[in-house]
């Protein structure tokens, strides 16, 4: 089967997801291209897609612009194949932030017109040293609300890999 992975990322963390699912499925036998929608020189096309994985960072309660002018200009490519997206954010770490990284995912779908097969909140990272101030305390005081993380220890990852294993391996084996 071949598949397309196309992703946003900003800080890197949905890069490394992405390069995780893709390493998950060429091990199963499958064919990635992977297209960096951030990337204006890459050519984004879906002909010989299989199945497409999207993968996409919340920042400031929405995924990259380029990713969401790209899902929007592709979205007729998209829907006539099986699609899975994964959106990333900080969120998605906490029982009590779910349902607020479910709505930046509705939001999103809102602008595009496309709705994916099937979807996944996956928890981010934090990077405190890459920050600015204002960055800083956007993080600590709004995404990381109400949670005790020592974010002056450096990066702190929160993705459950296994847990993102299983949702690639059951989209991949539908």
């Amino acid at each position: 089967m071949e598949i397309v992975v196309l992703f946003g990322t900003v800080e890197g963390q949905t890069r490394k997801i992405v390069n995780a699912v893709a390493e998950q499925a060429r091990a199963l036998g499958h064919g990635v291209t992977m297209i960096d929608t951030s990337d204006k020189r890459a050519e984004v096309s879906l002909s010989d897609a299989d199945c497409v994985i999207l993968a996409a960072p919340v920042h400031e309660r929405r995924h990259p612009a380029a990713f969401e002018a790209t899902l929007t200009a592709v979205r007729t490519a998209l829907t006539s194949r099986p699609s899975l997206m994964l959106s990333v954010s900080l969120k998605a770490a906490f029982a009590d932030g779910l349902e607020e990284a479910q709505d930046y995912l509705t939001e999103m779908q809102m602008r595009t017109g496309f709705q994916p097969t099937q979807q996944a909140l996956v928890a981010g990272a934090v990077r405190p040293g890459s920050y600015d101030y204002y960055q800083s305390q956007v993080v600590r005081h709004v995404a990381m609300a109400g949670h005790e993380v020592d974010l002056d220890q450096g990066m702190r990852e929160f993705t459950d890999w296994r847990a993102l294993a299983r949702v690639v391996a059951a989209f991949l084996n539908r």
